[in-house]
């Protein structure tokens, strides 16, 4: 049972056939195009998507939050959203500003922010060749997946721009300008692809919402919300129950978001679910990355919850962007790339107690109904070939 759309399918005719110190370290927006690792998270390898999150969701602990309020302070002030491309002029061209510069928008995915910068690449590029603008556009993407190397999104999304804005026919009868506009007019427009997707996967989803439902999501997922939010707008009944989401309480911050458009909310503990499964009708969860098999990467707590819900008959839905599709097959759960986050109890944590710090897990397909994606509404089996259509 699936659904396709061609709204982001490759154009064919395009192409001939430890746990002793808390303190986070913010990443710096004078980094180098040209160093290997630009956000080499020295402590406790904690994830930069970790480091970085109070500033996007500030629904964390007081700690985190002073830190993360402290850094904010050291940035340059962020230009307004007409005027974010680089000012080539005044300094070199940085991607990682550019990128950073981007994420400053709330509402704007990592992936995204990573896909318009290095549509930035481009336009700011001085190279006189072909073959120098794809090496400025390779070692720009390199930084960026550099920049922080266990995020899925992050990895895919400048994987799929670059298979994406090569795909254009007879670069070697243009001249280099056309080849050029050419690049960055496919840039732009895959650039839009994704920025509009929560919004398809938004129509899609709603549907499957019915009067009168209830329910379960676990963590803070914009494209989850902007489903919730467009079957509110489309005048059903239904209510949610939010799992608080520890350790960063990204629970808290859902419930705010639906409160604001008169959803009614329930928050619950995480060790709750179980016992408030009979009361679900459906779970929703998003995604950090969909992988080969069909299965999803996501926020700790996912795989237990889906365990629960096919026990007890429940369908779990997926939200996910196209870009979040990933050349990734694990086979377990420690068959990932750790992503740390910082834990805070609450208490002083003995030096002798292990802290499990890992941010995300592993839910099998066997244990997902249906993944909602801008490509359409996909069964998990159905994963693998759209993944072929898409990196082809």
């Amino acid at each position: 049972m699936w659904w396709r759309s061609a709204s982001f399918i490759l154009d064919r005719n395009d192409n001939p056939p430890q746990p002793e110190s808390r303190h986070l370290t913010p990443p710096s927006s004078h980094m180098a195009d040209t160093n290997p690792n630009p956000n080499p998270n020295p402590i406790n390898n904690i994830s930069a998507y970790y480091q970085t999150r109070a500033a996007h969701h500030g629904v964390v602990t007081s700690d985190w939050l002073a830190q993360a309020q402290a850094a904010v302070g050291r940035d340059q002030p962020s230009d307004s959203d007409t005027s974010l491309k680089s000012s080539a002029s005044e300094k070199p061209f940085s991607v990682i500003e550019e990128f950073n510069n981007w994420r400053k928008q709330p509402d704007l995915a990592e992936a995204v922010a990573a896909i318009r910068a290095l549509a930035s690449v481009i336009r700011s590029s001085e190279a006189n060749t072909i073959a120098e603008l794809q090496s400025e556009l390779k070692s720009a993407s390199d930084s960026l997946k550099s920049w922080d190397r266990t995020s899925i999104s992050l990895t895919a999304g400048c994987d799929l721009f670059m298979r994406y804005i090569t795909r254009t026919s007879a670069f070697e009868y243009e001249d280099f300008n056309s080849a050029k506009s050419r690049f960055l007019e496919r840039a732009e427009k895959f650039g839009e692809i994704s920025y509009k997707a929560r919004k398809i996967i938004a129509m899609l989803g709603q549907d499957f919402i019915f009067n009168g439902c209830t329910i379960l999501v676990h963590g803070f997922s914009r494209v989850v919300l902007e489903i919730l939010k467009t079957a509110a707008e489309s005048r059903k009944v239904f209510r949610v129950l939010c799992t608080e989401g520890r350790p960063d309480r990204t629970g808290l911050r859902f419930a705010n978001e639906l409160a604001k458009v008169d959803v009614p909310v329930k928050l619950l503990i995480d060790s709750a679910v179980a016992y408030s499964m009979d009361e679900v009708d459906m779970v929703f969860v998003g995604a950090d990355g969909v992988v080969e098999s069909g299965g999803i990467i996501n926020m700790m707590g996912t795989y237990q919850i889906a365990l629960v819900a096919k026990t007890m008959d429940k369908p779990v839905y997926v939200a996910a962007e196209s870009y979040k599709f990933a050349r990734l097959y694990p086979l377990d759960q420690k068959d990932m790339v750790p992503a740390a986050r910082p834990i805070d109890f609450g208490v002083p944590i003995p030096s002798k107690v292990e802290v499990e710090t890992s941010a995300r897990d592993y839910t099998p397909p066997q244990y997902l109904t249906l993944l909602f994606t801008d490509l359409g509404v996909l069964t998990p089996s159905v994963v693998s070939d759209e993944l072929i259509q898409l990196y082809l």
